[in-house]
């Protein structure tokens, strides 16, 4: 079996969040025991975007 080295951060960006934001994440990822990182991508991956060009 044939192992690949996958790269995630394509592309780093900062996100400035309220106190109360930031807690709620905190919070979130706690109680899941998962990284804000991965919440963050599932919540981008399931936006809906149209795919027409205006």
């Amino acid at each position: 079996m044939i192992m690949t080295n996958k790269k995630w951060a394509v592309k780093r960006i900062t996100v400035n969040l309220a106190a109360q934001e930031a807690e709620k994440l905190e919070k979130y990822c706690q109680q899941t025991g998962r990284p804000a990182t991965d919440v963050i991508r599932e919540l981008i991956r399931g936006l809906l975007v149209s795919d027409e060009h205006k």
